[in-house]
């Protein structure tokens, strides 16, 4: 496990992990390095959309196909925070690169030109992130609490976000149903 990055993978929640906050739960990985990692649950839709968080935060939404669309709960970490995960990548504040093509801005510019011009085309706003100190993800890698599958755009940003779980599986070869809650080691 050392030396392991998996920004621009996928983590698949193993049925065993039972801390209600990633049961079940797709996680993008934005940066994963010797401090530790940084991702976001992208298959979590909350009860609120674009509209109700730019009149939250008093960015005005002059797109209105854009009104409708879910905000999702990115994880248990700053929950008061929005963070945009975008295609493609432009130059925003605060960006942090996820790839050559994916970003992850936490900066109002880019709501701003969003609610104003829907640019970035491609976007998913997210309240809260997921993070690992040091060595704590690849610990939980050890005791198989995640799969890992390089991530696809496409999965991000097509999909519903019912369907990005099952689809990062397929990745794999395997179904949801196939996995045991009970972890084993040959």
């Amino acid at each position: 496990m050392d030396n392991v990055n998996l920004t621009d993978n996928f983590l698949i929640a193993m049925p065993s992990l039972e801390d209600p906050y990633f049961s079940n739960a797709l996680v993008y990985v934005c940066e994963h390095n010797e401090n530790g990692a940084l991702g976001i649950i992208v298959n979590r839709p909350i009860d609120m959309n674009l509209a109700g968080l730019f009149d939250k935060i008093d960015i005005k939404l002059e797109q209105p196909a854009l009104a409708d669309l879910p905000v999702y709960f990115g994880g248990p970490v700053q929950l008061d925070r929005g963070f945009v995960l975008h295609r493609p990548l432009g130059q925003w504040q605060s960006t942090l690169a996820v790839s050559g093509e994916i970003g992850l801005t936490s900066s109002r510019d880019i709501l701003a030109s969003v609610g104003a011009h829907a640019q970035p085309a491609e976007i998913l706003v997210t309240l809260g992130y997921a993070g690992w100190d040091a060595g704590q993800l690849e610990e939980e890698l050890a005791q198989n609490s995640w799969l890992t599958v390089p991530a696809q755009p496409g999965i991000l940003f097509d999909l519903p976000p019912e369907e990005r779980l099952p689809a990062a599986m397929q990745k794999l070869g395997i179904s949801f149903s196939q996995l045991s809650d009970v972890a084993g080691h040959a």
